[in-house]
């Protein structure tokens, strides 16, 4: 078959090929998008066609592949895999809201707790908390480094001790 024989042949079987296309994406524009990428295909691959078999079948048979193929890319980029104990394939959907009342609450006792430390405590915590050294945090509180360290630590402890409602095990 001719190169001219074989593009008149697919073209006329690409009418009978777009209800199937419709039925396979149930959108007009995708069966649209396949039908036209069944046809580059077929033209493209023209040289695997032996003559004697039937073209609307092997048409058929690329709509099918290529709708599943392109199926299946869409879901591998919608799911990500979960490397947990249980590892699941869990769909990952752009509709996802996240709900930060609880960070927020936390957040909230975090802060109320550590505003209720001695100041003794609470101000080497914080600059601490903020980068500094323990050696600048001595000189500026003009402190022994080991009774920064101490107070830190104290302070750390105090906070564990009031924020118990929020340990994970």
């Amino acid at each position: 078959m001719t190169t001219l024989e074989f593009s008149y042949s697919i073209n006329e079987h690409s009418k009978s090929l777009k209800p199937f296309a419709l039925r396979l994406t149930k959108d007009a524009d995708d069966a649209n998008d396949l039908l036209q990428e069944t046809m580059l295909k077929a033209y493209t691959n023209r040289d695997k066609f032996s003559d004697g078999t039937n073209l609307r079948a092997w048409l058929y048979t690329i709509m099918k592949n290529t709708f599943f193929t392109r199926y299946q890319r869409m879901m591998r980029r919608a799911t990500f895999v979960d490397t947990t104990d249980n590892l699941h394939y869990i769909n990952s959907g752009d509709i996802s809201i996240e709900n930060r009342a609880q960070s927020k609450f936390a957040m909230d006792d975090i802060n109320f707790c550590i505003n209720h430390l001695n100041a003794d405590y609470r101000t080497p915590f914080m600059m601490y908390f903020k980068g500094f050294k323990y050696q600048e945090i001595a000189e500026d509180l003009n402190l022994p480094i080991g009774t920064v360290k101490n107070r830190i630590h104290l302070a750390r402890k105090i906070l564990k001790d009031n924020l118990k409602v929020y340990k994970t095990n």
